[in-house]
């Protein structure tokens, strides 16, 4: 694709920001546009969730940007995070714009206390309500209790353990211990720890969960060409993708026959192969939407780091950490740096690109980036050339 990452920007991440959501997205987006050398007028697009509070056209006002050709909304949650930066590309690439700013913005800890239960989701007048009319009244309301059905069915069939489960908490915490901008900064995890930590839903511990946070992340994706003139050095977008399974519903696909798998991540994998021309092997370093533990586990064998249950053997013995055979989530992840549905990812992996993380690996020329998880979800491949 002839579109590249040119500015990313974020928020301090934090439990209690004390300031609103859209002035949290717009303290992102300037920062995002100074990091690329970028004025508000240059901007003429703009791409967010569809669950982010805050409009357009009032980010538009906040930050002084001018008039707008193209906005859009992604929807599903996490799984959008990537498919913001896809669409961007592909408003530049077919000249809808020229330039596209994603953003996201939670008060997530201080205000709404996102993934919380609600009883409310099972009887909505909705193609949602109505799964969820399946699930809800059955106690099954949160994330955490919704992805604990796979986990058990993963431990079962596989053989693996909860200590399975805590090697990728152990390895997120380790690398957000050394980011400063971690709200784990300097806070790493043991095994032990981990195991110690109390249940939320069996088979998950309260360290298997990601983080609640305060926080916004913004990216502004131009041209290549455009970009290699600008303050930064670009993230080539080599390759995104959008992806839904075979009987897709939002993370509570429990009748497709094998709850060991996500064939969503699957279907995003062998797009972003096929279209980037590359491998697994290929990349260096690779940015996992970590919202929960198994899911991480899960996603390295659909996109092909590993086969189908042999995941525990590989983030064994710091398989994922800094200096193992796939470095994963670098500056820390969700579990250790922020949720910011995945946004704060992205943001990684044009540092990685560009040689300038605080956790930095060598010679890092490719990144695989997901998204959410267990539901329709997106993907990228951002390339240094």
């Amino acid at each position: 694709m002839d579109a590249a990452i040119a500015g990313i920007g974020a928020t301090e991440f934090s439990k209690d920001s004390g300031r609103s959501e859209l002035r949290l997205a717009a303290e992102a987006v300037l920062a995002a546009l100074d990091d690329a050398g970028l004025r508000p007028a240059d901007v003429d697009g703009l791409v967010t969730y569809t669950q982010d509070t805050n409009q357009e056209i009032a980010v538009a006002r906040e930050t002084g940007m001018g008039e707008l050709g193209f906005f859009s909304r992604v929807h599903y949650g996490g799984g959008a995070a990537c498919a913001t930066v896809m669409q961007a590309a592909m408003a530049v690439q077919t000249g809808m714009a020229e330039t596209v700013v994603c953003y996201r913005a939670f008060n997530e800890r201080s205000g709404r206390r996102f993934g919380q239960p609600d009883a409310r989701l099972g009887g909505e007048p909705t193609s949602q309500g109505l799964e969820m009319s399946w699930h809800v009244p059955y106690g099954l309301m949160t994330p955490a209790a919704w992805v604990a059905m796979s986990a058990r069915r993963y431990l079962h069939v596989y053989g693996a353990s909860s200590e399975d489960f805590g090697r990728v908490a152990v390895a997120m915490r380790r690398h957000a211990a050394t980011n400063p901008a971690a709200w784990f900064h300097g806070r790493p995890i043991t095994l032990a720890e981990h195991q110690a930590s109390r249940w939320i839903v069996e088979p998950l511990h309260l360290l298997d969960c990601c983080q609640e946070s305060d926080g916004a992340v913004a990216l502004v994706v131009t041209s290549l060409d455009r970009a290699r003139d600008l303050r930064r050095p670009p993230a080539v977008v080599t390759a995104a993708a959008q992806g839904s399974g075979a009987g897709q519903m939002m993370m509570t696909g429990y009748y497709r026959g094998d709850l060991t798998g996500l064939p969503e991540m699957a279907a995003v994998g062998r797009r972003l192969w096929e279209r980037s021309g590359l491998r697994p092997q290929d990349v260096q370093t690779a940015i996992l939407y970590d919202h929960f533990t198994p899911f991480v586990l899960m996603q390295l064998e659909e996109l092909g780091f590993c086969g189908r249950g042999e995941a525990p053997g590989f983030v064994a013995d710091g398989g994922i950490e800094l200096g193992g055979h796939l470095p994963v989530n670098p500056h820390g992840g969700q579990l250790g740096e922020a949720y910011i549905h995945g946004m704060n990812g992205i943001a990684e992996a044009v540092r990685q690109v560009r040689g300038t993380s605080v956790n930095q690996v060598a010679d890092v020329a490719h990144v695989l980036v997901t998204a959410g998880t267990g539901v329709p979800t997106s993907g990228l491949v951002l390339s240094a050339r």
